[in-house]
């Protein structure tokens, strides 16, 4: 043999003897004595303290479905037992995460290319705590030192296959948010469609979502508030790729809310954005305040289903969308968009609100006029006194500063009872920095419309309010349909008032107001029947005791009210009918829910009139009383002694004269223009 020959051969052997030796001592080397130092490293990494307790073991075997030459390279498998992640120093609790066991293995030829592939990853029973104090301050944010920006990046890539475990206990405490739940993840066996769950047309339009491969069981509290709940998940590496939508599913209750969910989530691990098929359902929109932050109004039960939509990470702030929802409030529909952006200084709320079919008992809750029993149902604190007729339920103005709104809405027919014969509604409510507006609120009533302009000013406390009301062409016979002698009738009603007040009430406004109220009537018909129809039993007693019981026609009727400090008072209050002029004198008090009212008649030239006695109308308003007086009735024409103290507010009053929609000159005119110029009021001619 040569000795270039011996050479090769004794360096051959000599590697391969080196190789064999190198085999037999990773094959039966005792990992456990590297345990001490990989814990040491591993927590100052961290600068939390780590160690893997149990064993850590490394098998050589070979991958046969690897195939070809690769199914004879020997793979290091890795278990370790017991493996622990503890807390920051400035938590109580020691522990922050817990495993069991964990295995994964690793090929070996990648690690030439400085890739380290690691197929997939087995947990055995993990545990995770997770603490955010007062203060901000998270244990799942780690300090992992700072990085020189001209240190290139690593030329390393770590690219994991899948992970997997038997079940997963996550507790979640965090003070921030005043919210305690404790999760359980456990893998559903079968990996579920996305499809399965959204629907063909909506996975479609998700673009590539993985299929859900966890199941979720929460429980606990989330502001304060109960919370219970069942949802599924993607694969958790899946959260690592921000360009692959999560699939994400939930069916939760907090309190009397319930939320169900489903659609995906784009770059998670960041909150990038979302894409949802949401459906809320609750006893009162104004629940939702303590878990969104958006200020809702309150209201009955409601339902809704839309689409939600968010960029997390807009310029402007995180924008969120709620397009194109369907759903019911108490017992009317609604439908309509709605966008929040969480803008500065405020947040804003937008949109366009449209209901097909509104009743009118559920715009109660909006001003609190609802019943005890219904303000339960959706939460409300206050309740409504017995004896008291105007809502005492406070305004949550503490919300109205918490962020902007701009939001238009369209009742197209209110469905309600004959006696109050609304028929549409429109509002655009504003709402800047406490300062709430609803300019115009429109409402169509009877043929005509109502329209005001509302001011709730709750950036001063107690809040103040204004309230501009315009009433125009109320039909009578659109006003009593069921009152037969106002069917051949032309006359209307038309009116202003224009007050101001202070107080976080309805109640509390009302009990401060001043302003004026005007209102005209002409060419009507009152009776005994008319006031039942209406449902006013003081009413029947009085116009029984005037009139008896047939029906009487009215040439005009006119108020002017003067408001001062809740108390209101009668400036001018004339009927005038066929066969007498009715005068009404007094006052009514919104603080103390008090009626104090004088009823005068006199009788037209020489026809009789049976009542020789005013008539009172004293008590509270939830149940007034009537009588006759026991002084009796003057000289005719009493009732006219002030008429230099009336001609003012007949002159106001002439404003309100609607044109004559047939060949009689409307009646009111007359009547008003002998008060304007002091004269007693003398018959005018009836209709025909």
């Amino acid at each position: 043999m040569t000795r270039p020959a011996r050479i090769i051969i004794w360096t051959l052997a000599t590697v391969l003897t080196v190789l064999a030796i190198l085999v037999v001592i990773i094959a039966t080397f005792d990992w456990n004595r590297v345990k001490p130092l990989l814990n040491e490293k591993v927590s100052e990494a961290l600068h939390r303290p780590f160690a893997i307790n149990g064993n850590l073991t490394v098998h050589w075997r070979t991958e046969p479905e690897e195939g070809g030459w690769r199914a004879w390279v020997p793979w290091p498998h890795f278990t370790a037992e017991d493996l622990t992640l503890g807390n920051p120093q400035w938590l109580k609790e020691p522990q922050m995460v817990g495993l069991e066991r964990v295995e994964f293995r690793l090929a070996p030829l990648p690690l030439i290319v400085q890739k380290i592939s690691i197929p997939r990853i087995n947990l055995t029973k993990p545990t995770a705590s997770l603490t955010r104090l007062a203060d901000g301050r998270a244990n799942w944010n780690f300090d992992l030192g700072a990085k020189d920006e001209n240190e290139p990046p690593s030329k390393w890539q770590l690219d994991i296959g899948a992970i997997g475990f038997d079940q997963g206990n996550v507790s979640f405490d965090d003070q921030t948010l005043k919210t305690s739940m404790k999760v359980q993840i456990d893998p559903l066996g079968k990996p579920i469609p996305f499809s399965a769950i959204v629907g063909k047309a909506s996975a479609e339009k998700a673009g590539g979502a993985q299929d859900y491969q966890f199941g979720l069981k929460a429980k606990g509290r989330y502001q304060g508030q109960a919370v219970s709940g069942t949802g599924k998940i993607g694969g958790l590496l899946a959260l690592q790729d921000a360009n692959q939508p999560f699939p994400l599913q939930a069916d939760v209750r907090i309190a009397d809310t319930h939320v169900v969910l489903a659609g995906t989530l784009t770059d998670p691990l960041h909150l990038g954005a979302l894409d949802l098929r949401l459906r809320l359902s609750g006893a009162s929109l104004g629940n939702l305040y303590p878990l969104t932050g958006v200020t809702l109004p309150d209201t009955p039960a409601y339902s809704t289903d839309g689409r939600l939509s968010a960029n997390l990470h807009a310029a402007e702030g995180a924008s969120f969308k709620y397009q194109g929802f369907n759903g019911k409030i108490g017992d009317s529909d609604i439908h309509g968009d709605l966008a929040y952006v969480a803008s500065k200084p405020r947040p804003k709320l937008s949109g366009k609100l449209v209901s097909n079919q509104l009743l009118f008992k559920d715009l109660a809750p909006l001003i609190g006029a609802d019943s005890n029993a219904e303000q339960k149902a959706r939460g409300g604190a206050s309740k409504q006194p017995a004896d008291k007729v105007l809502p005492v339920e406070a305004f949550r103005t503490e919300r109205w500063r918490a962020m902007d709104a701009d939001v238009t809405f369209a009742g197209k027919r209110i469905v309600h009872s004959e006696q109050l014969p609304f028929s549409d509604l429109s509002a655009h409510l504003i709402l800047d920095d406490g300062l709430l507006r609803l300019e115009p609120l429109r409402f169509g009533v009877a043929g005509g419309n109502l329209a005001s302009n509302i001011r709730l000013d709750g950036r001063n406390v107690p809040l103040q309010g204004r309230a501009q009301l315009t009433a125009r062409g109320f039909k009578l016979k659109q006003l009593f349909p069921n009152f037969a002698p106002m069917q051949t009738s032309f006359g209307e009603l038309n009116g202003d008032a224009d007050l101001s007040g202070r107080g976080n009430s309805v109640a509390a406004l009302l009990g401060t107001a001043n302003g004026n109220l005007r209102m005209l009537i002409n060419d009507g018909a009152i009776s005994r029947s008319l006031m039942e129809i209406a449902g006013l039993n003081v009413g029947n007693y009085v116009v029984g005791k005037l009139f008896g019981d047939e029906d009487v026609e009215i040439n005009c009727a006119a108020a002017d009210v003067g408001i001062k400090d809740g108390l209101a008072s009668t400036r001018l209050f004339i009927f005038d009918t066929e066969n007498a002029i009715i005068y009404i004198n007094g006052t009514a008090n919104f603080a103390s829910e008090q009626l104090d009212l004088k009823i005068t008649p006199e009788s037209k030239g020489l026809r009789l009139f049976s009542l020789r006695s005013p008539l009172y109308v004293r008590g509270p308003f939830a149940k007034p009383n009537a009588g006759v007086q026991a002084v009796p009735l003057a000289l005719r024409g009493a009732g006219m002694v002030a008429l230099g103290v009336v001609a003012g507010p007949a002159a106001g009053l002439l404003a309100l004269v609607a044109p004559s929609s047939g060949d009689e000159p409307n009646q009111c005119t007359p009547l008003l223009q002998q008060m304007k110029a002091g004269k007693a009021p003398a018959a005018v001619k009836g209709r025909k």
